[in-house]
């Protein structure tokens, strides 16, 4: 089912937490590949979505929609605690013998320091930046609702017993990604809104992400220390996308065009109702929920 822009709801940040002790290190058993390529996610978004929010900050002065402007800072505050989330993955998986920092420093140079602040004069050469950046995000916020769309479909890994906790962040996660999905598109189209700016900063989010998620795949199976000689190849994408563990490449492949058309609008990507409704039944988000509601009674 798809959504109209009338269908958007107030965003808000669920303060949600997940205990990690009783993960195994394959949290889909039997398949440390699937696990691994989708394990690159811890390794990616907390830089990434910190970038987000630093961005997002700069451009909210910007803004003349206050409709837009409280989307904006309900995806700010969703956008910090995702990266939060993820974050507290990394010391676990330190634990299981698998070290994420050699990669996650590399990642964090890309966001900090060649997607960052950059030492501009005041005026258009700054203003260009921060442009590139926001129609940046919004190309990758198509993926992010791609992926979100496909996780809470993505029947075959309850078939095959993934790890409860795991599944619950990941779909938490999705699950927010398709409810503020139009979020940084309608920002981008706000603010600039250029088409020739949507598709080059559409190429080099793509290629950064391909680039990105075939080493973060191909580093966390070299490093496994329960296999031996671990390697991650596109037959091992391929088997895995046929199989329903990971999304498929023609699915991949045919979500470039939708971005790309001129009549594109994120509200094809998933459904709302869907989302919430996972919202609704998450685990970790019902537990914040309820928390919430106790600190806001006072405790009582």
């Amino acid at each position: 089912m798809s959504n109209t822009a009338s269908e958007r709801i107030p965003l808000k940040a669920r303060n949600v937490s997940f205990s990690w002790e009783d993960t195994p290190l394959h949290w889909l058993p039997g398949d440390p590949f699937t696990t691994h390529t989708i394990n690159v996610l811890h390794l990616l978004l907390p830089a990434g979505e910190r970038w987000f929010v630093h961005v997002y900050k700069q451009v909210l002065p910007y803004i003349k929609d206050e409709r837009l402007r409280e989307d904006v800072i309900g995806f700010i505050g969703q956008e910090a605690m995702h990266a939060q989330a993820h974050d507290e993955v990394l010391p676990h998986l330190k634990e299981r013998g698998l070290d994420p920092t050699p990669y996650t420093a590399q990642v964090d140079w890309l966001f900090e320091k060649l997607l960052g602040d950059r030492t501009l004069p005041p005026g258009r050469a700054r203003h260009w930046w921060l442009m590139e950046r926001v129609a940046m995000i919004a190309a990758i916020e198509h993926y992010t609702a791609f992926l979100g769309n496909w996780i809470l479909n993505a029947e075959e890994l309850d078939r095959r017993g993934a790890d409860p906790t795991m599944l619950d962040l990941l779909r938490w996660h999705g699950a927010e990604e398709v409810e503020h999905r139009s979020v940084a598109f309608e920002l981008f189209m706000h603010v600039d809104g250029g088409y020739r700016r949507r598709a080059r900063t559409w190429a080099t989010a793509f290629t950064a992400l391909v680039f990105l998620w075939q080493r973060g795949a191909r580093f966390f199976m070299a490093n496994d220390p329960t296999l031996v000689h671990g390697r991650a190849s596109l037959r091992d994408l391929h088997r895995s996308g046929r199989a329903g563990t990971l999304p498929t490449a023609g699915d991949m492949i045919r979500s470039i065009p939708r971005y790309l058309s001129r009549g594109y609008h994120p509200s094809q990507e998933g459904s709302t109702e869907q989302a919430v409704a996972y919202l609704a039944s998450s685990p970790a988000a019902t537990a914040a929920e309820k928390a919430a509601a106790h600190r806001s009674n006072g405790g009582v």
